[in-house]
């Protein structure tokens, strides 16, 4: 009786063991896919950030008297960049959000200038943003995606026993104001 008893509170201790070390595996999982993905949004926020150069560069060269909104916009990718070497996803989002009003203006010049809207740079630095925008759109979705299956993860049972023992808490999704 005794050893039935014993092998009863054995399995149930190996079971609950598989159980937390699956939880713990899953959570931990989901929690890394969530740095990929942000890490993902910070690739193409620099790639963005590397291209501004050259745009001020070539609008700089056909619109000299747009200084203000030139330094607008070096402004604002200094800040992008210094967004992705931190942690917050706010940061970034609030960064990118300048980024995007110092460019519309700088863009716009594109319209309103014959010499620099026939210029094969500038077009193609244009065709290079918008490819980049894109890619943007979708690793914001993917991070997103990757925060709402942690986050649902964290609350749910049986992985919400498990979930303050792996250290990893819910985290903030990517908001951009368009």
């Amino acid at each position: 009786m005794v050893s039935v008893v014993l092998g009863i509170v054995l399995v149930l201790v190996l079971l609950i063991l598989v159980g937390y070390v699956a939880g713990y595996n899953k959570i931990r999982s989901a929690d890394v896919r969530v740095a990929e993905a942000l890490a993902g949004i910070d690739v193409e926020l620099t790639r963005r950030a590397s291209l501004i150069p050259s745009l001020v560069h070539t609008v700089a060269t056909f619109a000299a008297h747009e200084k203000d909104v030139l330094d607008r916009v070096t402004d604002a990718r200094e800040a992008l960049t210094s967004a992705t070497a931190g942690r917050s996803v706010a940061q970034r989002s609030a960064a990118e959000r300048q980024l995007d009003a110092a460019l519309t203006p700088l863009l716009n010049l594109g319209q309103t200038s014959p010499q620099l809207s026939s210029s094969a740079n500038f077009l193609d630095l244009q065709r290079n943003l918008a490819d980049t925008e894109d890619k943007l759109a979708f690793a914001r979705q993917y991070y997103n995606d990757s925060v709402a299956t942690l986050n649902r993860l964290l609350g749910t049972i049986p992985w919400m026993f498990v979930a303050p023992l792996t250290g990893v808490g819910d985290k903030e999704y990517y908001q951009i104001a368009r």
